[in-house]
């Protein structure tokens, strides 16, 4: 019914930049929340980032290096990500809680399949 595609992964030096996109398709009404989650092997999924109309929302260890963005024309979602160090290398998720119809009301949340960032030193 939604679909989000993330785009814009790939290996970078430390100290080094990457854009992260992710596009929502499929039935949608209206989209609340947006936002990057992203997984280390071994660890569990964090929050990195969430973005509303009026609000953004960062995890500490990302705060002065990582941007996101939306474009709610397109609905998709955007991390601009700088100054990455090692410990950035994860695979990133994109979330989205998406309502599909204006009758009933209801909303549900989509992940995207992920995309792999990977920091060397």
């Amino acid at each position: 019914q939604v679909q989000l595609v993330e785009s814009g992964g790939g290996l970078v030096q430390a100290g080094g930049y990457l854009r992260l996109s992710c596009a929502a398709s499929g039935s949608i009404y209206a989209v609340n929340t947006m936002g990057w989650y992203r997984k280390a092997p071994g660890n569990q999924r964090e929050l990195v980032a969430t973005i509303t109309s009026g609000y953004t929302n960062y995890a500490d260890s990302v705060k002065g290096r990582f941007t996101i963005s939306r474009d709610n024309a397109k609905n998709m979602v955007y991390l601009q990500m700088n100054s990455l160090k090692p410990e950035d290398t994860a695979v990133y998720y994109c979330n989205a809680q998406v309502r599909s119809n204006p009758i009933p009301y209801s909303i549900a949340t989509y992940w995207g399949q992920g995309t792999q960032v990977t920091v060397s030193s």
